[in-house]
């Protein structure tokens, strides 16, 4: 029989290897450290509660099913975000997202879940009529990002909600480089035509 493990300090790499080998106490470390991450990007690109959980248990399920093909080559966390990425974009087509919203996702139950979802649109030390126009302008904002082809949205979501680097957000959605310029450089002319009349 094995030896118990204290995985909380080991490396992503060694919880991983150990996890192929068929060490429950690995897999279940490494569902601790990312659960919380991976519900936060699933909830962000589908901004429901319910989906979010459901697409993050999804996530991990498909993980461990495939942790024997996965590349030590590659970040672990990146390899899982990429999977819970796709299982999003993937709902996301099954169904058509009605609304982004500016102040959270309208099933954000927590203060956290409400930051997680949320556009920051101006300064926050604005005047009553600028930040009523802000609102009004991150109104047109949420219809006009909830229109665009999920890949887009994705893309928008990783590089401006996120603050991902273009180089993460191709690694994530396993898109060459130039593919994910595109992408972003389309919606965010998508955007700039659709918010033309608010200005």
């Amino acid at each position: 029989m094995p030896r118990l493990l204290d995985a909380t300090n080991l490396p992503d790499a060694d919880l991983v290897a150990l996890a192929q080998e068929g060490r429950d106490e690995a897999y279940r470390e490494l569902i601790r450290r990312y659960e919380r991450p991976v519900f936060s990007l699933v909830y962000r690109m589908v901004r429901d509660r319910e989906a979010a959980e459901d697409l993050a248990q999804e996530t991990f399920i498909k993980v461990l099913n495939n942790i024997e093909k996965y590349s030590p080559e590659f970040k672990f966390s990146s390899w899982l975000f990429k999977i819970a990425n796709n299982l999003a974009i993937d709902s996301l087509r099954r169904r058509r997202l009605d609304t982004v919203s500016i102040d959270g996702a309208s099933g954000a139950a927590t203060q956290a879940e409400i930051e997680a979802t949320s556009f920051e649109i101006g300064d926050r030390s604005e005047n009553a009529l600028d930040e009523m126009a802000n609102k009004e302008l991150g109104a047109a904002i949420e219809v006009a990002i909830a229109k665009l082809r999920p890949l887009y949205r994705s893309c928008i979501l990783l590089r401006h909600v996120d603050g991902r680097s273009y180089e993460e957000i191709a690694q994530l959605l396993d898109l060459p480089l130039g593919t994910v310029k595109t992408y972003i450089h389309r919606a965010r002319h998508e955007l700039r035509e659709a918010l033309e009349d608010t200005r």
